[in-house]
């Protein structure tokens, strides 16, 4: 991991941290940067707000790679579907800890549950335009990424509800599989 990216995981630990304990309004930037020993501008060069170190995550370009290098041949909703299980695959134990935090400060808070949902609609247009940049039609796209991407927030709010058991990469596994075939 390069230092940079050591610097926003370790901005982000401390925020989660930070709202789990105190709530997400009680808490300032200012105390955010200074508890991960950052200034204020690095802080920002980071999370361009303090919202968006809950909504954030690395996925989009990740996504819309896989998306656009699956089988042209396959359906749109296929492909969003296969895209998104390669994606799955890399969800390690710390980012499904994460992803918990995140979801459960999230949910919480109205301003941050519109946050999270903008966030959903720029995954969205991610998928959208790699699929229509490999020749789907852009209302097939649209529609495609919108029932992958409602199956996996479906899987998100019970994975997080559920607080144990399952693990998150084969809970949203499950949920793309209610929409086809299990990939070979």
């Amino acid at each position: 991991m390069t230092r940079a990216a050591e610097t926003r995981q370790r901005i982000q630990d401390i925020a989660l941290e930070l709202f789990t304990a105190r709530g997400y309004d009680n808490v300032t930037v200012d105390e955010i940067a200074t508890a991960a020993g950052v200034s204020h501008m690095t802080f920002f060069r980071n999370f361009p707000t303090k919202e968006s170190v809950v909504a954030s995550d690395p996925y989009d370009p990740l996504i819309a790679a896989q998306v656009a290098e699956q089988p042209s041949d396959l359906s749109a909703i296929e492909r969003v579907r296969r895209g998104l299980m390669v994606v799955t695959e890399s969800i390690d134990d710390y980012m499904s800890a994460t992803t918990r935090t995140r979801i459960d400060i999230g949910i919480g808070n109205p301003k941050l549950r519109a946050v999270m949902w903008e966030n959903t609609h720029e995954t969205e247009d991610a998928i959208v335009a790699a699929l229509v940049g490999t020749g789907t039609e852009p209302f097939a796209a649209r529609i495609a990424a919108g029932a992958c991407l409602g199956a996996i927030m479906a899987a998100l709010l019970e994975w997080a509800r559920a607080d144990g058991g399952e693990k998150l990469g084969d809970q949203i596994r499950r949920a793309l599989e209610q929409l086809g075939p299990v990939p070979s």
